[in-house]
């Protein structure tokens, strides 16, 4: 029976932390949109994800289902996106010390 090794911590990287590095940033859309019953009557709905900005495929494509597969027809849609990390606030260490 072979020896067993310690124990290795998992290197596993969050893939959210992963999607921040490629240039995600949480995204907030208030959609309008209008009532079905009642196209008078406008309501709002608040959307939130990770998004690529200045672009947004996935609010965009979120945006193609809600006019293809819902009732309800966009009036307006606001987006706020914020830049949480960038890739360039990353640094290497360039040394490493011990104290104790």
């Amino acid at each position: 029976m072979p020896a067993q090794s310690p124990s290795v911590p998992s290197r596993h990287i969050d893939a959210d932390f992963v999607r921040l590095i490629e240039g995600y940033s949480l995204t907030t859309a208030e959609i309008l949109y209008r009532m079905p019953d009642h196209p008078l009557l406008l309501q709002t709905y608040l959307w939130q994800d990770y998004d690529q900005a200045p672009y947004f495929p996935v609010l965009k494509r979120f945006l193609a289902f809600w006019e293809k597969s819902l009732d309800g027809r966009l009036h307006a849609v606001t987006v706020v996106s914020s830049r949480l990390l960038r890739p360039r606030e990353l640094r290497m260490a360039q040394s490493l010390s011990y104290l104790h």
